[in-house]
């Protein structure tokens, strides 16, 4: 799964991907269907995004009531620093290196090893699992698990593996997005360039819209969620404003006639996102609007809405299961959010369910995200224990609210 490169941007290996995942997982008796996200909703001028938005779902139907294990198939680009091959795994004892071990592809590892041991060993399901290995949740306009809610292909309660190997009680996330600010100037030859009227350096247009967006990062900073963050955290959640991007300019010998800022934004839930995007563009106009002979345009590029809280009846049993896995303890357990985002606000904003279930093999030691990211063996057979036992019909049946 690690050699199938579905880097988003630009996202272009997802049917590949599908390919791989319905050869893995069709002997283990799932029929499969792939759903595509429409070009005009996830295609932007300014967006890296390119190739076919390929969703695949995975059922099997026996009449038992749905489980959902929701997978997002992209990964983000290589970082700089990777010391292992990022497109091939790396076994060093335990640790498992490769671009998304940890975020996601070792959550799909876990999910088939629980899969198989339940066919191999004729275990009795309480539920027909749903696969849903879904697209562009790392910085889409769109999202696959948005497009499947949306379009009613979504059913009973869902597993969200885009969580952590800790003993966690998922309170909701913040919100984030993306705009893409392309500011034109007039290039010309350098030799000219201190000539009046000759050109415009769109790149020296910038510098005092980005010590303004500065200023605005201090202030957007300084406000506080009421999320509850993680144990130990040294404050509350904030709020974030940063420079993703920026990128211009050719050559010494040539006046920089366009620049592109990506801005990102990640907002409380109790923001508005209208606000905060206005809050933005205002802070573009007041820097640019009167400069001779420079032109801009602002497109947002992706967006990722707040998660409510996800509580609900099956929490308690899912708890219960991950303690089977990992061996946590009761008092272990401690309900918190985090500024970090989900695609299934999304899934909440359609009606489809409001309570999600979450899981996955992210520690802080795990470099998500960055150079040599990785999981561990022990990590992968704990969730699949985890995903085995909640999926067993005979595990903990009293707490089970689909079980009569």
């Amino acid at each position: 799964m690690i050699a199938v490169d579905t880097t988003f941007p630009p996202g272009e290996g997802y049917g590949a991907f599908a390919d791989l995942a319905q050869s893995l997982f069709e002997p283990l008796s799932f029929g499969f269907e792939r759903v595509s996200v429409p070009e005009g909703l996830w295609k932007t001028r300014s967006g890296k995004a390119s190739g076919e938005r390929v969703n695949l779902i995975g059922e099997r139907v026996t009449g038992k009531p749905v489980c959902g294990l929701y997978f997002h198939v992209d990964t983000v680009p290589v970082a700089p620093g990777w010391t292992f091959e990022p497109f091939a795994m790396t076994k060093m004892d335990d640790r498992l290196y490769g671009l998304g071990a940890a975020d996601m592809k070792g959550t799909m590892a876990a999910c088939y090893l629980a899969l198989k041991v339940a066919k191999d060993h004729a275990v009795p399901l309480a539920y027909d699992p749903m696969l849903l290995f879904c697209t562009d949740e790392e910085s889409g306009l769109y999202p696959g698990i948005r497009y499947l809610a949306e379009q009613g292909y979504l059913k009973g309660h869902i597993l969200n593996f885009n969580g952590s190997a800790a003993p966690r009680v998922w309170a909701g996330c913040f919100g984030v997005f993306a705009l893409t600010l392309t500011i034109r100037g007039v290039p010309v030859h350098a030799g000219d360039g201190n000539r009046s009227g000759a050109g415009a350096n769109a790149i020296e247009a910038s510098i005092p819209l980005l010590n303004a967006l500065m200023a605005l990062k201090e202030k957007v900073g300084e406000r506080a969620s009421k999320l509850a963050p993680a144990p130990g955290a040294s404050g509350p959640l904030r709020p974030q404003l940063y420079i993703a991007a920026a990128n211009g300019g050719t050559a010494p010998g040539q006046v920089p006639g366009r620049f592109e800022l990506l801005i990102g934004r990640r907002y409380a839930p109790e923001e508005s996102y209208a606000d905060a995007r206005a809050e933005i563009e205002a802070c573009i106009h007041a820097a640019l609007d009167d400069l001779d002979m420079i032109t801009y345009c602002i497109e947002q590029t992706s967006h990722l809405t707040p998660t409510a809280d996800p509580d609900g009846a099956h929490w308690p049993r899912w708890q219960k299961a991950l303690s089977a896995g990992f061996g946590y303890r009761k008092k272990d357990f401690a309900k918190w959010g985090a500024a970090s985002c989900s695609d299934f606000g999304y899934v909440q904003q359609a009606g489809v369910m409001q309570e999600i279930l979450l899981g996955g093999l992210g520690r802080p030691s795990s470099n998500v995200h960055g150079p040599d990211e990785h999981t561990t063996s022990p990590d992968i057979i704990a969730l699949a224990k985890s995903v085995l036992s909640y999926l067993a019909a005979d595990f903990e049946p009293d707490m089970n609210p689909d079980q009569k």
